[in-house]
């Protein structure tokens, strides 16, 4: 939950001066009294008719009246905005709170509210309040929803203000803004192992001072609070103070989701489309990951990776939740890039020590295909989830059928690298491609890599 920024418009001369301002609010019923009592003046001149001119006179004066008593009215309005929350999946809604504060000392008159907020999230709400008295508030609250990723701008909030007779309204807009983050869906994936490897905390990757001997073993200066047990006699002798052994600290196993975003990769557009998918389905692994206890990284076929992530990425367990938090914030925005290739992405991999490697992959060719195969070198295990072209091609209302050859072939390419490689037909559930995966590395008896839990 999120609280927007308080501001305050001011109904008064100081706001936007000028009897322009304030002649420019004329509704239209104020500018045909006006106008009618102006044409009423002229006719009575030109007949000389007194009375005449008088209802002419009252005509035009009127809306003016209206006009200036509004404008010159002292009273101040402070406004809220509240997110609840701030940052939702792709469909899913969030509550706006607004919150009005009379903080003058005069009831203010009839009031609408209005926040500015793209189309994209629904029309533009607005409310009408009644009269608020000095030092009383009003509280209203809308929804908004979007179906497509991204960063949206709320506000500012408008005030429109009123004369009893509807002949002016003025409009005073609040200087604070807030932002609606709108996330990939993330899908609950099954906790599986792939080939029996080890789980975060990795058992099966001890540190080298684990592997070491006696003479190995590097240590540091006592300190209150050391089980004495763990004094280590030689290094004491040797440094002239107690010394004792460092603790042995399981090493984090790592995972990097690679999500391929070229546009020559995708076809197709809006939230069902293929690239929507793959988005959805790297947000999904890298949330599972981190819940695991993986260290875990984020890596795009230009390099790139999530802005803050460390050299080993982002860790799991107590720190999950904000981890999550930015990789989703990536992911929202994240958009096609207009790179042709993947040579970048194999770059970025450390030769042998990125553990494992899951990849969100759209159409390839014979080229990014071998490029693809050789990341599998770089890594403890190699998992692909490559979108069948043909498939998502298809309108919605088709049946999935069989990928081409040439699609075949290049899942083919990948299983001889290593690689448990999966064909995305459209429509497929993550979750099922997930257990599937499992089970076709559980069959290969020479796969070794990092777990997946």
């Amino acid at each position: 939950m999120s609280t927007g920024g308080t501001g305050q418009a001011e109904a008064d001369r100081g706001e936007a001066g000028g009897v322009r301002t304030a002649l420019a609010g004329l509704t239209t019923r104020g500018r045909s009294f006006l106008a009618a009592g102006i044409a009423a003046a002229i006719c009575a001149y030109v007949l000389g008719q007194s009375d005449l001119l008088r209802v002419g006179l009252l005509l035009a004066v009127l809306p003016l009246l209206c006009a200036t008593v509004l404008y010159r009215t002292r009273y101040r309005v402070a406004g809220g905005r509240r997110l609840s929350p701030a940052r939702v999946p792709a469909a899913g809604e969030a509550r706006v709170h607004l919150r009005v504060d009379n903080v003058s000392r005069l009831p203010t008159g009839l009031l609408m509210l209005q926040d500015r907020v793209p189309y994209v999230l629904g029309p533009r709400p607005r409310f009408v309040l009644d009269r608020v008295e000095p030092g009383g508030h009003r509280e209203v609250s809308y929804r908004v929803r979007s179906d497509l990723r991204g960063r949206y701008p709320l506000g500012p909030l408008q005030l429109r203000l009123s004369d009893p007779f509807g002949m002016c309204e003025l409009t005073r807009s609040f200087s604070a803004h807030d932002t609606l983050t709108v996330i990939p869906r993330v899908q609950p994936l099954a906790p599986v192992r792939f080939s029996g490897e080890a789980k975060g905390y990795g058992v099966g990757r001890q540190r080298a001072t684990a592997l070491a001997g006696e003479d190995d073993v590097i240590p540091r200066g006592y300190r209150y609070g050391d089980d004495l047990r763990r004094v280590h006699w030689r290094s004491t002798a040797r440094y002239g103070e107690l010394m004792v052994r460092r603790e042995e600290q399981p090493r984090r196993s790592r995972c990097t989701v690679l999500l391929d975003t070229r546009a020559v990769g995708y076809e197709g557009a809006g939230p069902d489309s293929a690239f929507e998918w793959a988005v959805s389905g790297a947000a999904s692994a890298l949330v599972h990951m981190l819940e695991r206890g993986f260290s875990v990284r984020l890596l795009t076929d230009g390099g790139s990776s999530v802005p803050g992530e460390g050299a080993d990425g982002f860790a799991g367990g107590q720190e999950t939740a904000d981890a999550a938090g930015l990789m989703m914030d990536t992911l929202a925005v994240i958009d096609h890039s207009d790179g042709t290739g993947l040579s970048r992405a194999y770059d970025m991999l450390r030769g042998g020590d990125e553990g494992l490697l899951i990849a969100f992959l759209g159409d390839l060719d014979e080229e990014q295909a071998a490029t693809v195969a050789r990341m599998s070198r770089r890594s403890g295990g190699a998992v692909a989830f490559v979108l069948d072209p043909d498939t998502w091609a298809r309108e919605a209302a088709d049946v999935p059928g069989p990928g081409t050859g040439r699609h075949a072939e290049r899942l083919r390419m990948l299983r001889e690298a290593g690689w448990t490689a999966l064909g995305v037909p459209r429509g497929a559930s993550l979750d099922d491609l997930w257990r599937q995966a499992d089970r076709e590395r559980s069959g290969l008896a020479s796969v070794s890599g990092e777990a997946l839990g």
